[in-house]
């Protein structure tokens, strides 16, 4: 056998536990399907660095994967359904953080105009400052409390 670079054999054993096998399977088995997995994988990259130079790239694109499962519609439906996947969480991502940007943004302005407001009241010709009060547990109710309870006086 020549030296490759394995996942491990820990990963092997899991995948056959997830797929339905016993805990603990036999050695043959794992180093088995660490073979075919293995030649697959070597198989399919061959043939899509193949097709990348066949186009004139010396990296590999979606593309050239895509090209390389064309054979195999069962793989090359699993192959895109992970890349639409990928694009979907990316744009998730976009959206979360230009999300989070706005809401600082917005934040910060609120924050601004009610320092401002507050200066002015205070320093105003008969403008109230409106300073927000604190609230704690002083100010809760304690009849509303126990409605909510359900217990009754």
């Amino acid at each position: 056998m020549e030296p490759r670079a394995r996942a491990g054999k820990n990963v092997v054993a899991q995948l056959l536990y997830a797929h339905g096998d016993v805990k603990n399977p036999l050695p043959e088995t794992v180093r088995v399907l660490d073979e075919i997995l293995t030649d697959f994988m070597q198989s399919i990259a061959f043939e899509a660095t193949r097709a990348a130079h066949y186009s004139g790239r010396q990296k590999i694109k979606y593309e050239d994967f895509e090209f390389a499962f064309r054979k195999n519609p069962a793989f090359l439906g699993k192959v895109q359904e992970v890349f639409e996947k990928q694009k979907e969480i990316k744009k998730a991502r976009e959206i979360l953080r230009d999300g989070e940007d706005e809401i600082m943004k917005d934040a910060a302005e609120e924050e601004r105009r009610r320092e401002k407001e507050d200066v002015t009241g205070a320093g105003g010709a008969g403008k109230v400052n409106r300073a927000e009060e604190e609230l704690g547990e002083a100010d809760d109710d304690a009849e509303a409390e126990m409605d909510a309870l359900g217990k009754k006086k």
